[in-house]
């Protein structure tokens, strides 16, 4: 053997008692520490046996290995295989949602890199029974869940039914209150409301006037904080200006449409119009056939190609956003932490509003 086969060989044999020694030093004991589990269960995992949820057995078998415990080609086929994650959102033509989606599907190699994989699955917007079926379908096929969630009971029993599985489950965009979720990505839709308020009312100015709002679906616990935060700011600060109305238009192009020439009809005096939800193509419609769109304060969500259009045509005055990239990215967060056994939240920020005028367009 010459010497550089034989300093390899010596190298091999330094390293296999480095690893010889760093598990003779680490006990399950150990692992089971650093995993935050019990000796039982580091066992159960090690073996093979069942009734361990896979984000658990993640965690132990990272551990184990981590400690030198085991070794790579010790582990049980199929060891720290990617988290599969499934991200449930609205289906319909809410432009901010699909972009969303979008980015999670591009976002692959990304993900590849924490270990993960993500799927998008599109339902019925406004459809709490077949959001919650899908809930427990997917539950059975994925090891996390993100979903735009539904104030409704079948959809809160759902999540519960998650966590029973072991299936952390993280709220996107829109809340849902009195649930084992693990974790909420989004806006302080209460204050988002309040800032859209305040929009409003700068831009018309302290003056008797009326201004009315058009929503997705008051279903979304976000839909209906945003409404409650407009309409307590006018309260308090700005009196003068009333409030008219709220009405639903499903995040639908046309339905705003017709809801917007509705509210023109009944308030030829309506100064401004705050858009909860999607579709403010229609509104922006309503107002250029009626001439009022330089009349009209219109402010909204969701800062994407459309809006961005409407507002460099002056028909929107603000954009209240969300950054789409930073959510995807605080629910693999999430995900990693609850997989390495950390809180949830740890390492993430908040979202942050954001406002969008046509001169900082970014």
């Amino acid at each position: 053997m010459d010497s550089d086969q034989g300093n390899q060989a010596a190298g091999t044999v330094r390293e296999s008692d480095e690893a010889h020694r760093r598990r003779q030093l680490a006990t399950v004991v150990d692992v089971a520490r650093l995993a935050g589990v019990s000796t039982a269960t580091v066992d159960r995992v090690l073996n093979q046996r069942a009734g361990v949820r896979p984000v658990t057995a993640e965690r132990v078998l990272k551990a184990a290995l981590d400690l030198g415990y085991v070794q790579d080609g010790t582990l049980p086929t199929g060891a720290l295989k990617p988290l599969r994650l499934a991200f449930l959102l609205p289906a319909g033509n809410n432009r901010f949602l699909n972009r969303l989606g979008r980015l999670v599907i591009e976002s692959q190699e990304r993900l590849a890199s924490f270990n993960m994989r993500a799927r998008v699955d599109y339902i019925d917007s406004f459809n709490p029974e077949l959001l919650a079926q899908h809930l427990r379908q997917v539950g059975r096929e994925v090891e996390g869940v993100a979903f735009m969630a539904l104030e409704h009971p079948m959809v809160r029993e759902a999540v519960d039914w998650l966590a029973g599985r072991g299936v952390p489950a993280v709220t996107l965009i829109s809340d849902i209150a009195n649930t084992r979720r693990v974790a909420y990505v989004g806006l302080d839709n209460r204050a988002a409301g309040r800032t859209a308020g305040q929009l409003v009312a700068r831009f018309i100015g302290r003056r008797p006037a009326k201004v009315a709002m058009i929503a997705g679906s008051l279903s979304y616990r976000a839909h209906e904080e945003r409404e409650m935060g407009f309409l307590h700011l006018f309260h308090e600060l700005f009196p003068m200006i009333e409030v008219v109305g709220l009405r639903e238009g499903h995040d639908e192009e046309a339905r705003n449409y017709r809801q917007t020439k509705m509210l023109l009809a009944q308030h030829p005096d309506l100064a401004g119009i705050y858009n909860i939800g999607g579709g403010p193509e229609g509104i922006a419609r309503a107002l250029k056939e009626a001439g009022r769109q330089d009349e009209v304060v219109f402010v909204g969500h969701g800062l994407t190609q459309e809006t961005r259009a409407l507002l460099i045509d002056g028909v929107m005055d603000a954009v209240i956003n969300q950054d789409p990239q930073g959510s995807l990215m605080d629910c693999v967060s999430i995900f990693a932490n609850i997989r390495a056994g950390r809180p949830a939240l740890e390492g993430t920020a908040r979202p942050h509003i954001e406002i969008v005028l046509r001169e900082n367009l970014p």
